[in-house]
C-alpha cells in the first residue's frame, strides 16, 4: 500500500475517534445521566487542560527518545482503554477526572499524527503541501461517518458512543505500529544544556518576535475553536421552545444540521493548497479569521424557518475558519523551526490553541453568557413577549410546566424560566473574532514568500 493510503487510513481513524462522541455527548450528560449542566463546561475543558501540556510533552519525547508512530499508537491504545472505563463512571465528578485522562491521551496525538505525516511523506519525496491536504480531508471525513453511526444506530444518548470511539481508537493504535518509522532526532550536542536535553528548546520560540505573536494570535483564535462545538447544537435545540419553530426538521435533527460544517471542512481542506500557493500563509491565516467572523453573525440571524440559509451558510463558512487557521498555522510552524524541535514546536501550538486558548474560551464564554445573555423570566407576559408568541399558546404552557413551574391565575411563575439571548451571544463572539482579525493584520507582519511553500513542499 502507498504511503499517502496508509496516512489517510490513520487520519480518518484520528478523528473518526473524537467525532463518535464530541457532538453528542451533551446528549449522554443531560438525557441519559441527568447531570447537572453547570459542570458541563468543565467536560470541554478537559480538552483544553490537557493541552497545556501534553502535546508539548509527548513532542519532546518525539523529538528526542520515542519513535513518534510508535509514542502515537501507544497514546492511542490507552485512550481506548479509558473510553472502555467510561460507561461504568457513576458521578459527574469522577466522570471530569475520567474524561481528563482520556483527553491527556488523545489531544497530544493530533500534533503527532502532523508530524508523522510530514516526516512521512519528506521521507518519500512527497509534495507536503500538494499531498498533505487531501490525506488530512479523511479526518474530517473520519469525523463526519462516526457522527453518522452515533446517530443513526440509536447510541446518541448512550454509553454506546464511547464503545465506538473506543474500538476505533484500539484499532488505529494497533495500525500505528506499521507505519514508516519516524526515529526522533536526538541532534544534542555533547555539551548540551539541561534545557537542550530535556527537549525544552521549543520554549525558547517564545523570544522570538514573530513566533511569540503567532503563538499569542493562536491562543486568541483558539478560544473561538470549540465554541461552536460546545453550543451549536444546543443553540439549535433551543428553538423547539419558540412556538413558531417548535415543529422545524432542523430541531429534530440538530446534530445532522451541525454536521454540514464537517463535510464544509472536506472542500476547503483540499482548497488550501491553491489558497497558500496563491495568497500565503500569514493571508490564509487572516481569512480564517474573518470566516469566524462570518460564522458567529449568520448563527446570530439566523431561526430554523426563514433563517434557514444563514445557519446553513454559517456551517459551510466553518469549514474554511477551521481548517485554515489549523493547517496554515501547522505549515507555519513547520516552515519556520528547526527540524530537531518540530515535533515540540507543533505541540506548543497546539498547546496553545487547544490548551490556553480553549481555556479561556470556555470559561470566559461560559462566564459572560451566565452573567450577560442569560435572562429571567417570571411571568407568562414577558416569557411570550421573548419567545415571539401569545401568553396563552399551548406549547408555551406546555414548556412553562416541562420546567417544573406552576402559573398562578395572573400569569406568575412559581419559579423564574431562565433563558439564554442567543442573538446576543453570538453577536459577541463575531465581534470577539473580528477584533482578533484586525490586530492579526496589522501586527502579524510575514511577507508571502512562494519559495518558502515550494521549500516545505519538498
Amino acid at each position: 500500500m502507498g504511503i499517502k493510503n496508509r496516512l489517510t487510513i490513520m487520519s480518518f481513524l484520528q478523528f473518526f475517534v473524537w467525532g463518535a462522541w464530541l457532538i453528542t455527548i451533551a446528549n449522554y450528560w443531560f438525557g441519559t445521566k441527568n447531570w447537572d449542566g453547570t459542570q458541563f463546561g468543565l467536560v470541554f475543558s478537559t480538552m483544553g487542560i490537557a493541552s497545556l501540556f501534553m502535546p508539548t510533552l509527548t513532542g519532546i519525547l518525539a523529538d528526542r527518545w520515542v519513535n513518534a508512530e510508535k509514542l502515537y499508537g501507544v497514546l492511542h491504545i490507552l485512550y481506548a482503554g479509558v473510553l472502555f472505563y467510561i460507561p461504568t463512571v457513576t458521578t459527574p465528578e469522577n466522570f471530569i477526572y475520567i474524561m481528563l485522562l482520556a483527553m491527556c491521551f488523545y489531544m497530544p496525538t493530533i500534533a503527532l499524527s502532523n508530524s508523522i505525516s510530514y516526516t512521512s511523506l519528506k521521507l518519500s519525496n512527497k509534495d507536503v503541501v500538494k499531498d498533505f491536504p487531501p490525506i488530512r480531508v479523511w479526518g474530517t471525513i473520519g469525523f463526519i461517518v462516526a457522527m453518522w453511526i452515533t446517530n443513526l444506530s440509536g447510541s446518541k444518548s448512550t454509553e454506546f458512543q464511547f464503545y465506538i470511539a473506543g474500538i476505533g481508537a484500539l484499532i488505529l493504535g494497533i495500525y500505528s505500529f506499521t507505519l514508516p518509522k519516524c526515529k526522533p532526532q536526538r541532534l544534542t550536542k555533547e555539551n548540551a544544556t539541561l534545557t537542550e536535553t530535556l527537549g525544552l528548546e521549543a520554549f525558547k520560540l517564545f523570544g522570538n518576535y514573530k513566533m511569540a505573536l503567532f503563538f499569542v494570535f493562536s491562543m486568541f483564535l483558539g478560544g473561538a475553536l470549540q465554541l461552536t462545538n460546545a453550543y451549536g447544537d444546543v443553540f439549535l435545540d433551543e428553538f423547539k421552545h419558540f412556538p413558531k419553530y417548535a415543529d422545524s426538521f432542523v430541531i429534530e435533527y440538530s446534530t445532522i444540521i451541525m454536521s454540514i460544517s464537517q463535510v464544509s471542512e472536506t472542500l476547503f481542506i483540499l482548497a488550501i493548497p491553491f489558497f497558500l500557493k496563491r495568497f500565503g500563509i500569514k493571508h490564509v491565516m487572516l481569512i480564517s479569521m474573518l470566516a469566524w467572523v462570518l460564522r458567529f453573525g449568520l448563527f446570530a440571524y439566523g431561526d430554523p424557518v426563514g433563517g434557514l440559509w444563514m445557519i446553513v451558510l454559517s456551517c459551510i463558512v466553518y469549514g474554511m475558519a477551521f481548517d485554515f487557521f489549523n493547517i496554515s498555522g501547522s505549515l507555519f510552524v513547520e516552515t519556520n523551526t528547526d527540524s530537531k524541535i518540530r515535533s515540540s514546536a507543533q505541540g506548543l501550538f497546539m498547546m496553545m490553541t487547544n490548551g490556553v486558548g480553549a481555556i479561556l474560551g470556555s470559561f470566559t464564554s461560559g462566564w459572560a453568557i451566565d452573567r450577560f445573555f442569560t435572562k429571567s423570566f417570571s411571568n407568562t407576559t414577558e416569557l411570550a413577549r421573548f419567545l415571539e408568541t401569545e401568553s396563552t399558546n399551548s406549547k408555551m404552557v406546555a414548556f412553562i410546566k416541562s420546567q417544573g413551574n406552576t402559573i398562578s391565575a395572573d400569569g406568575i411563575f412559581s419559579k423564574e424560566i431562565l433563558m439564554k439571548d442567543w442573538h446576543t451571544i453570538w453577536l459577541s463572539f463575531a465581534a470577539y473574532a473580528l477584533v482578533i482579525a484586525i490586530a492579526f493584520a496589522i501586527l502579524f507582519k510575514h511577507e508571502h514568500d512562494p519559495k518558502e511553500i515550494e521549500n516545505l513542499s519538498h
